[in-house]
């Protein structure tokens, strides 16, 4: 089983924020793939269906993305799945708004949900798809820039970064994602 996580942070208040571009990306992929974000266990919401013959789980932690690795670590014991079966999406600041960058593993990068998720995994190997959102300007404070809205200018590039981070997903189901990130990652 694959499963894809987009980290963020549930409620009315954070939707459509910076920090939110991964539960951006699960719900374009669960309408791409008509799969109902329906069930809920370990304070996440997700949905499993069938993609090009593969068993996928989509899942969005509802436990804010400082503990995001509070709800996939139980998940993934759940349904027998492990790291190697994770693909995460997030926001990631040093990427400029709108480019994306596929990795196999790495440090949480001061990314608080993937120290959690490296945490709790007890590693830091897992795939990733980090959706750039950039860095404040004008001396705004870190956490009042990735709980804010995206700009009109900036809304293009994430709706593309989506769909790039869509494409890829889809290339993980029948291609090494290895394969996939030195395809995607070439063209950012």
């Amino acid at each position: 089983m694959l499963v894809i996580a987009g980290l963020g942070n549930p409620g009315k208040t954070y939707e459509n924020t910076r920090h939110n571009v991964g539960f951006m990306a699960i719900d374009e992929l669960s309408k791409e793939w008509n799969i109902e974000l329906n069930k809920t266990k370990f304070n996440g919401l997700y949905g499993i269906g069938f993609v090009s013959g593969k068993k996928v789980l989509l899942v969005k932690p509802l436990t804010y993305m400082n503990l995001s690795g509070e709800c996939l670590r139980p998940l993934l014991d759940y349904y027998d799945a492990d790291h190697e079966d994770l693909k995460v999406i997030y926001d990631d600041l040093d990427l400029p708004t709108g480019k994306i960058r596929l990795r196999t593993k790495g440090s949480a990068g001061g990314h608080n949900g993937i120290k959690s998720l490296i945490q709790h995994l007890g590693t830091p190997e897992f795939d990733r798809v980090r959706i750039g959102i950039g860095r404040p300007v004008n001396g705004m404070k870190v956490v009042d820039y990735v709980l804010g809205a995206f700009t009109k200018d900036e809304a293009p590039h994430i709706n593309d970064a989506v769909s790039k981070t869509v494409k890829a997903c889809e290339a993980s189901l029948t291609k090494p994602f290895l394969e996939v990130m030195n395809e995607f990652n070439a063209n950012v």
